[in-house]
């Protein structure tokens, strides 16, 4: 029988976590890994409070329920590995429903333990190279903007030419959403915006770097252009800059020490805009969750980059977060407008993670609601089941829309005029699984968006789209 049953459940202090000891050899000791497994499998058995989070659970539990015992000692842990497969590292579990997590006695946490496990596997050298490929994130980035048009008319899902071959070669389910390319990425195009902070706002005298993310940077510019109008309209001077990708892609595979020094190399050219007295806003929460606290975690406390990342760490931003945060302290400036049709908010699992509150919907709800009533914002607080490059994989990709339906279900059942997210894969992803379910069920409102809450917000006071 489970541990659980015989100590009392939860913790009554706030959760924390243990740096991640990647440069310790017993990191990678197998023998000991496959007892913290057993360990930490065995507690997850006895509470099952995650079932329904992702499919590492349910493919653990099933696993079990199979033995003729019912008990993880009958089950070889060479069959470990598709549970491990299956975690997308959205640390909800870890943040929101496991009572077991440290300081607890039990000092669980999953969602690190799945990062040992391919931490270990990366330096035997499993990684696919086709995940290696995909996720250089910054090379095929400026490899696409040289060729936007043709790199775009490849992806698209309508291509039955190039679609199959992406699948057969690359292993990219050909009906999965890839982002789209620009020419003129959105570091590019701030250098010739022009916008200048509005010096009768509010938050005149705050100044801001905006981290454009690999994402915004070569995929969505649009919202990054957002942010800045919408900081710039309310008094903020801001700066785009953008060493490199955060690594979460690499983080993902385990390859720590690429994202150690990712951090080395971002956090290094951003401590100097701290020093010059400006914030940072990262403008994607996956890479928010990384500067604020994976980076923290990872980086060496004797490596010559630590005071930068833990300088960072302590002046990074979230978006949503950071437009909030001048609206409490400072207020925001006027001009906010209703908008018609209301918005369906998924809040991503990573924004979730950096336990600040839900700071997209507490932005959403500051623009004015039609005739006077309050703002029409649904919240939907479920993964989406995405999972950065996890979803698009062909053995994942059906997976990913399954774990995703309750999402894309209530916003067909809602139907406004936007589905936000603040997580821009989430909520192509969300629109593909609304698409899905649309056979059977309503559709959503032909004038339907799926846009970034930023975007809804610049939209709201008459500065994009």
């Amino acid at each position: 029988m489970s541990e659980t049953c015989t100590i009392s459940e939860g913790s009554l202090k706030a959760p924390t976590r243990h740096p991640v000891d990647w440069r310790n050899p017993d990191f990678y000791d197998e023998g000991k890994l496959d007892a913290e497994l057993r360990r930490v499998f065995d507690l997850c058995h006895g509470c099952r409070r995650c079932f329904n989070l992702c499919d590492s659970f349910p493919r653990l539990f099933d696993m079990i329920d199979a033995t003729e015992s019912g008990e993880l000692h009958d089950v070889g842990s060479d069959r470990f590995k598709p549970v491990v497969d299956a975690c997308t590292l959205c640390d909800l579990c870890f943040m929101t429903k496991c009572p077991y997590v440290p300081p607890h006695d039990f000092d669980l946490d999953f969602p690190h333990l799945m990062l040992r496990y391919r931490a270990i596997e990366h330096r035997k050298g499993r990684t696919p190279l086709a995940i290696r490929e995909l996720t250089k994130t910054d090379r095929n980035g400026k490899l696409a903007a040289l060729a936007a048009p043709v790199a775009n008319w490849a992806s698209d899902t309508g291509n039955m030419l190039t679609r199959p071959a992406l699948e057969a070669v690359a292993g990219v389910h050909r009906d999965a959403h890839l982002p789209r390319f620009h020419s003129k990425t959105f570091a590019l195009r701030a250098e010739s915006d022009g916008l200048t902070p509005n010096r009768k706002a509010p938050a005149f005298g705050r100044k801001a770097v905006l981290y454009a993310t690999c994402f915004v940077n070569y995929n969505n510019p649009s919202i990054g252009t957002a942010a800045r109008a919408v900081l710039a309209h309310n008094g903020v001077e801001t700066e785009v800059v953008y060493p490199a990708c955060c690594g979460m892609p690499q983080l993902e595979q385990g390859d720590l020490a690429a994202v150690s020094d990712r951090a080395a190399k971002v956090a290094g050219e951003l401590a100097g805009w701290i020093d010059r007295g400006y914030d940072v806003i990262a403008l994607v929460p996956s890479c928010a969750l990384m500067l604020k606290f994976e980076w923290p975690l990872i980086v060496p406390k004797d490596a010559p980059h630590r005071t930068s990342v833990e300088k960072l760490a302590a002046h990074a931003f979230d978006i949503s977060q950071y437009v909030v945060d001048i609206a409490r302290n400072a207020g925001l400036a006027p001009g906010l407008k209703p908008l018609p049709g209301g918005v369906t908010l998924h809040l991503a699992c990573h924004a979730r993670a950096q336990n600040m509150g839900p700071k997209a919907a507490e932005m959403l709800r500051l623009i004015p609601g039609v005739d006077g009533k309050a703002p029409d914002v649904k919240v939907v607080e479920r993964c989406s089941g995405h999972g950065g490059s996890w979803g698009i994989m062909t053995e994942n990709y059906e997976v990913a829309l399954k774990i995703g339906k309750p999402v894309a279900t209530q916003a067909l059942k809602q139907s406004k005029a936007f589905v936000a997210s603040e997580c821009p894969l989430a909520g192509a992803h969300i629109a593909q699984g609304m698409e899905r379910l649309g056979k059977d069920a309503p559709q959503p409102p032909a004038e339907f968006e799926t846009l970034h809450p930023i975007e809804i917000f610049a939209r709201a006071y008459g500065l994009a789209g």
